[in-house]
């Protein structure tokens, strides 16, 4: 059971009896819906009676929702909170800025970004103004920072979003994030335990497996969770991801068919996070859309009450709300949860929801901070920090034939060559790219320089010689992104004109604004640079150290390199 007077909560008497209080007063009903974390996913959603409706009918503990306008989700966030019998918890998902919580938010730098300054301090600074901006919207939980290790040069999932392969930097930036995030009145969420970045696959599509062995494992991905345990993290996501060889040691003469996701593994969940690794805090499951949790191969009535019994705390979205409610609460009924795990998971929430104060902060009505308070989301000192942090992480990976400095001097005019990207999916979602405004930003941002710029799409090659005759250089831009479609994402050149035939034509820069491994589709790029984020301040500052007029700073990973000779060349 829950220690409540102990890390991460450190409860005093008065919160640990409204704890107690509010579940000797709950009905069964509301207990189990505590279990929930529910999706807004739309504005009709939104609306005040399609809220009053929810609460009353599951009674969720929590409400993670779809990004919209910042008065949009001011008005949801007070009408939850005004309706709801308990506070609830509020989740945002600012892994790299207060955009992870709000249409207008501030994008600062994702994990690979802040790898790259190597700096605690701004790690400390993207967080707190990450902090601020979604608090403004009524957040109070983060689903954040990523802790993964990028051992795996071809996973995409988590390539941008962790911050490297290295645990001991890992444990340095994540003290700093969550020092940033208690500026506010938050509780983090470290994610995806066991550990994802070892393998190239999608757990939105497939059940992720961490292949380490336990020592390995124990000296990687172990040492993390227990400094950041340490450390005082409130809440841990678990991802829909195996870890065999642990399982099999906890479970000896375990079957490898009976092997599950940690999501579904109580070895893992209470054996080892709960158990060896001393974690006393909160455990909630990856989005249940994912098909991680679905390639445990049992049926989703088994699913959703199986994870609580794991040792799970909280459940991340329904899927149908009154089939999923009604699974929980046949799991709880034939004992599938236990009323001892239902207690401790409860109390687990509450515990979440006293450290915050949250039942003080309701009974003086200021659950969301005032109206005015949203002044505060994507202001200009933020986007400011926002430049100052593109400055320090922009990367060169490489100048083999030093074709930099790039100005309108040596290169006025430019072939610009762009590869997008497609829809992505997002908790069951799909968006559309945004592709066009960036082309637009970046042709805006050339022409404002002084080049001469053409970004139209060829149908076709022509001829070598008119080629060289008509541009100076090259810019390949490529902003490849997007998950829960595919296992891995690469460069998909749409058109032939578009294909690296000019690389041996003309100098050729190739800047990317998403994925640090492209070097694997572009291994004959003289000139490479990673900057991290398809935003203006970091392309901005892409240019500025293209044109020569302040240094590269940001330092890469080799994993870069994609673990092939010819990329470095």
């Amino acid at each position: 059971m829950v220690d409540l007077k102990q890390k991460p909560y450190y409860l005093n008497e008065e919160q640990i009896k409204w704890v107690e209080d509010t579940i000797a007063s709950m009905t069964v009903e509301e207990k189990i819906g505590q279990l929930f974390v529910n999706m807004v996913a739309n504005a009709d959603e939104r609306r005040p009676e399609a809220i009053q409706a929810v609460l009353s009918t599951y009674h969720p503990g929590a409400i993670r929702y779809h990004n919209a306008p910042k008065e949009e989700l001011w008005e949801m966030a007070k009408n939850l909170q005004d309706s709801s019998k308990i506070p609830l918890l509020i989740a945002s998902n600012c892994e790299m800025g207060g955009n992870g919580g709000v249409n207008e938010g501030t994008t600062l730098a994702n994990g690979a970004a802040m790898a790259a300054m190597d700096s605690e301090e701004e790690v400390y600074r993207m967080a707190a103004i990450s902090a601020k901006e979604s608090e403004a919207v009524g957040c109070n939980w983060n689903f954040a920072p990523v802790v993964d290790l990028t051992y795996n040069w071809r996973n995409t999932i988590v390539q941008l979003r962790a911050f490297n392969d290295s645990p001991e930097d890992v444990i340095r930036y994540g003290k700093a994030f969550f020092k940033g995030m208690r500026t506010r009145n938050f509780a983090t969420c470290m994610k995806h335990f066991p550990g994802d970045g070892t393998e190239e696959n999608d757990q939105h599509l497939i059940m992720g497996i961490n292949g380490m062995s336990v020592e390995e494992w124990d000296e990687s991905f172990g040492k993390v969770y227990k400094a950041l345990i340490d450390e005082g993290c409130m809440t841990i996501m678990a991802g829909h991801i195996a870890l065999p060889a642990y399982s099999k040691k906890l479970c000896p003469g375990m079957k490898d068919e009976e092997i599950r996701p940690a999501t579904l593994a109580p070895e893992l969940i209470t054996g080892l996070l709960k158990g060896q690794l001393g974690f006393n805090g909160l455990v909630v499951t990856d989005a249940s859309h994912m098909i991680g949790m679905f390639g445990a191969t049992i049926p989703r009535s088994e699913q959703v009450p199986g994870a609580i019994a794991a040792g799970c705390d909280m459940f991340l979205f329904f899927n149908d709300r009154d089939e999923d409610f009604g699974y929980m609460m046949d799991g709880y009924r034939k004992g599938i949860i236990t009323e001892e795990r239902l207690n401790d998971a409860l109390h687990r929430i509450l515990g979440v929801k006293a450290a915050l104060n949250l039942h003080v902060l309701k009974a003086e009505g200021n659950l969301v901070p005032p109206r005015e308070n949203l002044a505060v989301v994507g202001c200009a000192e933020h986007h400011e920090a926002a430049k100052e942090m593109a400055d320090r992480f922009v990367t060169l990976v490489k100048d083999r034939c030093h074709y930099l400095p790039m100005t309108k001097e040596r290169y006025g005019r430019l072939k610009l060559v762009y590869i997008g990207s497609e829809a992505t999916v997002i908790a069951g979602q799909k968006f559309k790219s945004n592709d066009d405004a960036v082309i637009q930003d970046i042709v805006k941002q050339l022409e404002a320089r002084g080049f001469s710029v053409d970004a139209a799409v060829e149908q076709k090659k022509g001829k070598m010689e008119e080629f060289r005759q008509k541009y100076d250089a090259v810019l390949l831009v490529l902003n490849v992104q997007g998950f829960a479609q595919f296992n891995t994402m690469r460069i998909k050149w749409d058109e032939p004109a578009k294909q690296p035939w000019y690389m041996s034509e003309l100098p050729t820069f190739v800047v990317s604004l998403s994925n640090t491994n492209n070097l694997i589709d572009v291994p004959m790029a003289r000139c490479y640079i990673n900057s991290y984020l398809p935003t203006h301040e970091t392309f901005a500052a892409t240019l500025e150290k293209m044109a020569g007029e302040s240094p590269f700073t940001g330092r890469y990973n080799e994993n870069v390199f994609c673990g092939r000779w010819e990329t470095r060349f």
